[in-house]
């Protein structure tokens, strides 16, 4: 993901303290009481990594079946590859066949809404591929997880009346999260009181992107009681600093888990998708230790395991 990214020189520099939470955050928490398990779903963008081989898929693995070999280790996926082009209900359900035979871990698909529908229909006259759209995703059955509309960094407030139309037409039990990116969103304090509260009345998330050079977009706003976090890590370079974010997500979340806070779905990327694993293994390990999540550890296979990680606390 390039999204969000900076210079190297300029990392050091970026202030990665998470915000305070924002004001639709506590309406959204307030009366609810912690839930009993709480889900946990840490995952990453793709599967389709021939840098993982011999690191966590075995060496000699094809790449038709990658992701029978993500399936083992991660219990879910935000499903990248349906944004440039509608997919047909015959690949779905070949991917849905790979998660049955191969996943113990009730393995899920966050699949992107296409490119079609939010980039170049913009939400606009887009009933037919929206329909096409969520014809084939069913196909998943138990193994889809919420969907995520990514909306361009060229739409703006301006566009409210058209997503919220948009959102009132998709069916009333399909799990959507929204990720907006045009900085007004955020920086106009009418406009982001107006979206996200917008958004919790129609009962649909807000992504919350954790990237170096976009912090408007770590927003800290909970629509409904779960949440959707894209985390954009800086490389092996700068592992430690990533792993010092991951710590304070920690702490957040535990902050939300003693509030109510019923899922999570916590993404994991990089610039260079190459360390990916190593930074989810860390993730998966702070949360279970800190959070009471009970999700497996990746199962490296080569000796390019991860060094003894940091702990916090």
């Amino acid at each position: 993901m390039d999204f969000g990214k900076v210079a190297e020189h300029e990392i050091a520099s970026v202030d990665f303290t998470l915000p305070e939470d924002g004001k639709q955050t506590a309406i959204t928490l307030t009366g609810h009481e912690p839930v009993k398990d709480p889900a946990f779903y840490i995952g990453c963008a793709k599967w389709g990594r021939k840098e993982w081989l011999n690191m966590i898929y075995p060496a000699k693995t094809k790449e038709a079946d990658f992701l029978d070999q993500y399936v083992k280790h991660f219990n879910s996926i935000e499903l990248n590859a349906v944004f440039y082009s509608i997919p047909n209900a015959e690949l779905i359900r070949k991917w849905k066949q790979k998660a049955e035979e191969n996943s113990t871990n009730g393995f899920i698909f966050c699949p992107k809404f296409s490119r079609t529908i939010s980039h170049i229909k913009r939400l606009k006259d887009a009933e037919v591929p929206t329909d096409l759209y969520l014809s084939s995703i069913h196909e998943f059955g138990r193994y889809l997880g919420p969907c995520f509309l990514q909306l361009g960094d060229n739409f703006g407030p301006k566009n409210f009346d058209i997503l919220e139309n948009y959102l009132k037409l998709l069916p009333v039990d399909f799990q959507v999260f929204v990720e907006l990116r045009h900085e007004e969103w955020f920086a106009n304090a009418a406009e982001r009181e107006r979206l996200f509260g917008m958004l919790h009345r129609l009962k649909k998330g807000a992504v919350i992107t954790d990237a170096s050079g976009r912090r408007d977009c770590v927003h800290m706003e909970l629509t409904i009681p779960e949440i959707f976090i894209r985390f954009v890590g800086n490389g092996q370079d700068f592992k430690e600093s990533d792993f010092a974010r991951i710590d304070e997500w920690v702490v957040r979340i535990k902050n939300w888990l003693d509030k109510g806070l019923e899922k999570v779905y916590f993404f994991l990327h990089q610039h260079d998708e190459k360390d990916t694993p190593v930074l989810a293994d860390y993730t998966i390990k702070q949360f279970n230790k800190h959070l009471g999540s009970d999700v497996p550890e990746i199962k490296f296979l080569s000796d390019d395991t991860p060094p003894k990680q940091q702990q916090m606390f």
